[in-house]
């Protein structure tokens, strides 16, 4: 592995706790939290779908339809308003506790430190400010500025244009197989975070790092 110059966080679920808002999820959908996965998969799924058929549409206006859909299969009323309020808490999600001290640490290393996330220009800028991490980035880069989202291999080399360094000099950290799976094909380095509940995917390129936590990633690095 060459020492990257650049590292790209993906900042749901890899450096967000998404606890606060699986909760309001699961209450919504009838105080039935084993659904939450689901709605998670759905949301991810029509992303996809917009993608593929060049429709963008906003992560969080996606993440209330599938709300919607998920409650209706289930046999739950749920109303757009209410699916709303229960998804409105992802912009308030608290850092998980190895977050702050790793990127102070990769920051202090030397290491320039970017977002790249599927949520909207305005949703990722509440998301930091809320989580204390907005000084901890140069920059926090939305998918809404391409209009696809991740994993298309087109948005990891918008990233690395953002910052000016070739994809090979970039590392992509993140909690989802998916996303270091489409790092890893665009020709970044990647490393996995194995949050609970989170595998690589197995037909993809083997990440550069697979780490525990974002310590032991700091551990590495820096």
């Amino acid at each position: 592995m060459l020492k990257p110059q650049v590292i790209f966080f993906d900042v749901n679920e890899t450096l967000l706790d998404l606890k606060s808002v699986k909760e309001s999820i699961g209450e919504a959908l009838g105080g039935r939290p084993e659904l939450v996965p689901l709605w998670f998969t759905t949301l991810l799924q029509y992303s996809l779908v917009t993608t593929v058929a060049d429709h963008y549409r906003d992560f969080a206006e996606i993440a209330v339809a599938c709300l919607q859909m998920t409650a209706r299969n289930q046999g739950i009323e749920l109303d757009e308003a209410t699916a709303k309020k229960a998804v409105a808490p992802i912009r308030a999600l608290p850092a998980h506790p190895d977050v702050v001290p790793a990127l102070e640490r990769l920051s202090a290393a030397g290491y320039r430190l970017f977002a790249l996330t599927n949520s909207s220009r305005a949703a990722v800028a509440d998301q930091l400010q809320n989580a204390g991490l907005s000084s901890l980035f140069e920059a926090a880069l939305s998918v809404e500025e391409v209009g696809l989202y991740k994993p298309h291999t087109r948005v990891y080399h918008w990233a690395t244009q953002q910052a000016g360094v070739a994809a090979s000099d970039c590392l992509l950290v993140a909690a989802h197989g998916w996303d270091v799976a489409g790092a890893s094909w665009a020709g970044m380095q990647s490393a996995f975070v194995a949050r609970p509940g989170q595998q690589p995917f197995p037909l993809g390129p083997a990440s550069d790092l697979e780490v525990t936590s974002l310590k032991e990633l700091a551990d590495l690095l820096a």
